[in-house]
């Protein structure tokens, strides 16, 4: 068995985070390691929700809880089993990426974070920080950035 046992990744739907979770689950099959997909939400409220139920109709309970992150889950993880992950799971949590990621990681001692690289190029990502460079300083433990821009 490989050095690490849980190799967690955070993915929110974009192809640049699919790509961090083919990474990471890449790397789970050369450790024979649990594969562990997080994908941070925030659900909508106030005129923003009313406004999307309104133009959604019969779907607008979509847009309220983790729906959306479900959707992302999903496909995240047939993206890792593609890429060699045998034991996948997943979890959708309430909360900003960079705590919901940092939390959750301790809780279920994962031994590696993987994230993608978007962000941290960007002027943007300089001045207010970015997900990679702030799980990278908050994790306490190994953190994998993955070239995927």
């Amino acid at each position: 068995m490989g050095a690490y046992r849980t190799v967690m990744v955070g993915t929110d739907g974009s192809e640049s985070s699919y790509a961090a979770v083919e990474g990471a689950a890449r790397l789970a099959a050369v450790c024979e390691a649990e594969l562990l997909v997080v994908c941070a939400y925030l659900p909508m409220q106030g005129t923003e929700l009313a406004r999307a139920q309104d133009q959604l109709g019969a779907d607008g309970y979509q847009v309220v809880g983790s729906a959306p992150a479900e959707e992302t889950l999903r496909t995240a993880r047939e993206r890792a089993r593609a890429s060699g992950a045998a034991d996948v799971r997943s979890l959708a949590v309430e909360g900003e990426p960079v705590a919901v990621l940092v939390h959750t990681a301790q809780e279920n001692a994962a031994d590696i974070v993987v994230v993608g690289n978007r962000g941290l190029r960007s002027l943007a990502g300089r001045l207010l920080g970015s997900v990679p460079a702030d799980i990278a300083r908050k994790a306490g433990l190994d953190v994998l950035i993955v070239h995927t821009t």
